[in-house]
């Protein structure tokens, strides 16, 4: 039999040194003592999870940590939030990702729409299909800015390329409008271009915080394996993000709603906490997904980052540890970094520990970018901490 395992994922914690922190990160200036528990009764390393190739986006992230193959197994953020959704995608539906943005004189000023609260996000989109939906285009409400953007038809194309728009504050949106990759995508594309030229008029009619949309991360449903073919496992997943669901949902992870799970740091830290505790009742891996870390670090809110790691440390990490039977298998890591420097992703390897039944600690005893890289586990990458957890 598996033992029970918890994987505690910090979306965006990792850092990078900062001087006014005394050339600390984040991570090693907050007070964090459950994480730092962990470590200094286990094994540390690091782990790639952001490889080369592909994009530095938190799907292919998480992918990594839960053992995917990328290589044939990638398949795009729009379906993934579209199966967190709970929309089936037919075999020639491309999904997109679909932010409703903040621009100002062409400029992006915010790739969030000013974290534009669910009731306005839920009329912008109403608003977009009444004014662009046809027979085979529609548009569909996520959670806040997070929405997205179907084609059906053999006619459409996910072949897009589409830049990220959280790289891209700042920056002028003309710069990096989306383009094709080959002649079959024309019509998406054009369809596309119109949408972002000519949707702030009808947005701006409803006096919100965005007015603008980005498209990005196109893809088709893909053939994803799930945890019990690979490791002989049930799973739960526990996020407020439509794409950490809809993830786990393709590799048969039963998700867990939780009430007042935002993905901001207003979130409901203990319902997730208490959520996870019941979970590991009946799953072998609940995978524990906090973006609050994510948001604030793109927002490069220093002083926000580093409550919400404390957060995330005393309101889930803390109450998790002092419930769970004592044989259960426990990893933390963050799925990337974003230094508040940048407000970006970075393909640095994060940090990264993990406690077994009868496995022997290393010499590490915080838990933080600098002192897990000097660990036993070394460096991982792409399904490493799966097979260490569960093989």
């Amino acid at each position: 039999m598996k033992n029970k395992t918890i994987i505690f994922l910090a979306d965006g914690m990792a850092d990078e040194p900062i001087s006014e922190l005394g050339d600390k990160t984040p991570l090693q200036y907050a007070n964090t003592p459950a994480m730092d528990s962990i470590a200094a009764n286990g094994v540390s390393g690091t782990m790639l999870t952001l490889p080369e190739g592909f994009p530095t986006s938190s799907e292919v992230a998480n992918m990594s940590v839960l053992g995917c193959d990328l290589a044939t197994e990638y398949c795009g953020r729009g379906p993934l939030e579209a199966a967190g959704q709970g929309i089936d995608m037919r075999p020639d539906d491309k999904a997109f990702r679909l932010n409703l943005t903040a621009v100002e004189d062409g400029i992006l000023k915010d790739f969030s729409g000013g974290h534009i609260n669910q009731n306005d996000a839920d009329r912008l989109i109403a608003a977009l299909n009444e004014s662009f939906r046809t027979d085979d285009i529609k548009f569909y409400t996520g959670v806040s800015y997070r929405n997205l953007l179907i084609f059906s038809g053999s006619k459409y194309s996910h072949n897009i390329r589409a830049e990220k728009p959280d790289d891209n504050q700042g920056e002028p949106v003309s710069r990096h409008l989306p383009k094709a990759d080959d002649p079959e995508a024309q019509e998406t594309l054009t369809f596309m271009l119109r949408l972002i030229a000519e949707a702030p008029a009808v947005l701006e009619k409803l006096n919100t915080t965005a007015n603008g949309v980005w498209p990005w991360s196109g893809g088709v449903a893909g053939a994803l394996k799930s945890l019990e073919e690979k490791y002989g496992i049930t799973g739960a997943v526990i996020s407020a993000v439509d794409v950490i669901s809809g993830l786990g949902k393709c590799l048969g992870m039963d998700v867990i709603k939780v009430p007042g799970a935002t993905g901001y740091i207003d979130t409901n830290y203990e319902g997730k906490a208490s959520a996870a505790i019941e979970a590991l009742c009946t799953h072998d891996l609940v995978y524990l997904h906090l973006e609050a870390i994510d948001e604030v670090s793109h927002e490069q809110n220093l002083k926000l980052k580093i409550q919400a790691i404390e957060d995330f440390d005393s309101k889930i990490v803390t109450p998790v540890l002092a419930q769970i039977p004592s044989d259960t298998n426990i990893a933390v890591l963050p799925d990337h970094p974003v230094p508040v420097s940048i407000g970006k992703h970075t393909r640095t390897p994060v940090p990264v520990a993990v406690m077994k039944k009868g496995g022997k600690a290393d010499s590490v005893m915080t838990f933080d970018e600098i002192s897990c890289k000097t660990g036993s586990l070394g460096a991982l990458s792409n399904g490493d901490l799966m097979d260490l957890l569960f093989k």
